[in-house]
């Protein structure tokens, strides 16, 4: 049998010995235990597999340990300076995009520093705003979050989910807006859920899974289904109306906006290929199979009578428009409306009887307007090199509104008339930041297989290009997500103190469509890897930086590209940053949703071919002791039920156990917050205060408070 050597050297030393760790810090004692897993006749050791369970004594103890150990290296001066400067930094209102349910617009915003955003609504765009959802006093720690509001179609009910500890499990509750009170029913066993209020306010379809107890533990995240609620009836009541034998699909509701149809948005995990499921609304037959082979990308956008159109992938990588009679559904009846361009279609709404297409051109956006026969009818100028973030508009109404973002300007929120052609602003947020003296530049570099891959650079006007500039780059790299331009605090940190912020738009992605998502998965991932290092070996070469003064930074697929790299190319970089990482590639699928990324990544337990290209490239399973490796912080989450904390709590085990430097190899474990979403504002000034620190000393960047 063949045996991975590097990683089972780690089992040499048994007991509980700390390994030595640099600059008088001292790491504390990791057992590291005799577990060997035969993998296709393959031995692979997992000698931290006792930190997979976060509730142990002895991970408690590890995990507190090490949580003093890295507040004691990053708790100093600068950092005090560095959080106050955030702090200032994150003092700004923020809005998001509003949308109309009735003769009400709803909308979140945060005077700064709310530790979470509160729900609004106004008459009109111009009118008195008056709270609806205040999450701030449904915890004293801002711990607890309304990651989504849905209202009726007449704006008298809304149904809100509620997130505690940063957990993606929610409970759906309903507030009726007329009363300012909510109902008393409280909907549990929720998680990724969807709402589909019914037109006559007196009820909704909702997907969720089933309660914990009445399945076994490997079930409690599979087989979704599909309920009927009926507002004043307890949970128990509600109407079962969809569910599959087959364990990994999702339903998500929608309803058509005349009310005539419901369409199931039928998917498996994070794979972009997925069904289409629609009846007639009120009526109790079977759901027609509109798209049902899983080959593309179906998004209803909206109906005309009996024409659906849909924004799909099918035969077009970059997206098209079709438009479908439910009468005569076949795909060789399909008529085309907008076809594929050479770009991607990143966006698409109908709206005042338009389709509005948002296009992504080299990772950044463009707004356009067409009829519904695919006719050109505008452009919507937009500022700036940027993204449009959000966009909320209804077929009844000429009114369309939309955010928009980039790396320098927070999101502005903005009203456009569809008759008039006329663009006003609706939100404009101010910043303690002066963003004239500061650019975005696009470059394009070549990666190994000499791929043309697009890179986001922002900085200083004045930068010289003497290789000493700091730089931080950033990738995600995986489920065909696209990194356009955005806003986020702790990059301006980072600049106006003379750094460089780079955001590599590397494949796995879908910046330039579906075939890009494809490059990077499965056993091409190696190409998400070979991108970024081409990116951090083009900053070099480029004069704009060097490798002590080189950082990486991702976060989720974003940490296993960092930590992928980083054990890759050790040489390479000056410091690395992986927040929430998935890491353990040969055990990811048996925790929490992890089998739902299997469209991504594979399954190294049901197909050789998948252990092999898994192993390959498994950050856990490629660290080779006697290596020096940069400095590292590893960031995770407590209460993190997506990307569980077990992955960066055995990736830090075994790196201070094999790392033969003298640089830091820190974790920091969160309480209370999970994978991001919801996360109050103390704590991501605080973590970001954390990581800006661990950049600052690793690098040298030169602050000035």
């Amino acid at each position: 049998m063949r045996t991975i050597i590097a990683y089972m050297t780690l089992l040499a030393c048994s007991g509980c010995a700390a390994a030595a760790a640099p600059k008088g810090l001292e790491y504390p004692a990791a057992r590291r235990a005799d577990v060997v897993e035969d993998h296709f006749g393959t031995l692979v050791a997992d000698p931290y597999r006792w930190l997979e369970d976060a509730d142990s004594e002895e991970t408690l103890a590890w995990v507190e340990a090490q949580n003093e150990l890295t507040e004691s290296y990053l708790h100093d001066e600068t950092r005090g300076e560095i959080e106050k400067r955030l702090t200032a930094l994150w003092d700004f209102e923020r809005w998001s995009v509003p949308f109309k349910e009735g003769k009400r617009y709803f909308y979140s915003h945060n005077d700064g520093l709310q530790n979470q955003s509160v729900w609004y609504v106004q008459g009109s765009l111009s009118s008195s705003p008056e709270v609806v959802i205040d999450p701030n006093v449904m915890s004293e720690d801002g711990t607890v979050a309304v990651t989504s509001v849905v209202p009726s179609r007449d704006g008298r009910k809304m149904a809100y989910l509620v997130s505690t500890g940063g957990s993606d499990w929610q409970e759906l509750r309903i507030r009726d807006l007329d009363e300012n009170e909510d109902l008393p029913e409280v909907l549990s066993w929720c998680k990724f859920t969807d709402v589909a209020w019914l037109p006559d306010g007196s009820g909704f379809y909702y997907n969720r899974f089933s309660d914990p107890g009445s399945v076994d533990e490997k079930n409690v995240n599979r087989f979704n289904k599909l309920y009927l609620h009926r507002l004043g009836t307890q949970q128990p009541e509600d109407e079962f109306v969809y569910g599959s034998e087959d364990g990994d699909l999702g339903f998500a509701p929608w309803i058509t906006e005349d009310g005539a149809y419901l369409v199931l948005f039928v998917y498996r995990g994070t794979d972009p290929k997925n069904r289409l499921y629609i009846r007639e609304l009120g009526k109790d037959g079977p759901f027609v199979e509109l798209c049902k082979d899983e080959d593309a990308m179906y998004l209803p956008l909206g109906n005309v009578g009996a024409t659906l159109f849909v924004h799909t992938d099918l035969d077009a990588p970059r997206g098209r428009i079709v438009a479908i009679d439910l009468a005569n559904a076949g795909k060789d009846q399909w008529r085309e409306v907008l076809a594929q361009g050479p770009d991607v279609i990143h966006e698409a709404v109908m709206a005042g009887g338009k389709l509005v297409i948002c296009w992504m051109h080299d990772a950044h956006d463009l707004l356009e307007v067409y009829d519904l026969d695919g006719g050109p009818v505008r452009n919507i100028d937009l500022p700036t090199i940027g993204s449009v973030a959000g966009i909320s508009g209804r077929q009844d109404d000429q009114e369309l509104i939309f955010g928009f973002t980039s790396f320098l300007y927070p999101t502005s929120v903005y009203r456009h008339d569809l008759a008039s052609g006329e663009t006003s602003v609706v939100f404009a947020p101010e910043i303690d930041f002066d963003a004239s003296a500061y650019v975005t530049e696009q470059v394009f570099y070549e990666s190994a297989d000499g791929t043309t891959i697009p890179m986001f650079l922002v900085h200083g006007k004045d930068m010289k290009l003497d290789g000493g500039n700091p730089t931080l780059l950033y990738g995600y790299g995986g489920f065909n997500i696209s990194l356009t331009p955005s806003f986020r605090v702790y990059p301006l940190y980072w600049i106006e103190n003379g750094g460089v912020y780079a955001v590599a738009n590397i494949r796995g992605g879908n910046e330039y469509g579906e075939k890009w998502h494809q490059a990077g998965i499965l056993d091409k991932k190696q190409n998400v890897f070979d991108d970024f290092i081409a990116a951090a070996e083009w900053l070099i070469e480029s004069g704009t930086t060097s490798t002590p003064k080189l950082a990486i930074m991702g976060g989720s697929n974003g940490g296993l590209l960092t930590a992928a790299c980083m054990i890759e190319r050790p040489d390479l970089f000056g410091a690395v940053v992986s927040a929430v990482p998935v890491i353990d590639m040969l055990r990811y699928h048996l925790f929490s949703v992890g089998h739902f990324w299997v469209s991504d990544y594979g399954n190294a337990d049901e197909s050789a071919e998948a252990f092999e290209y898994l192993l390959a490239y498994s950050p856990l399973h490629n660290i080779v002791p006697g290596t020096v490796y940069p400095p590292t912080l590893v960031t995770t989450a407590d209460t993190d039920d997506r990307v569980v904390p077990m992955h960066a709590k055995k990736f830090v085990a075994a790196l201070q156990a094999a790392d033969a430097g003298d640089n830091p190899i820190l974790i920091r474990v969160e309480t209370k917050a999970g994978h991001g979403k919801g996360k109050p504002t103390t704590k991501s000034i605080e973590e970001f205060a954390d990581i800006l620190t661990f950049l600052v000393k690793s690098l040298g960047l030169a602050t000035t408070g």
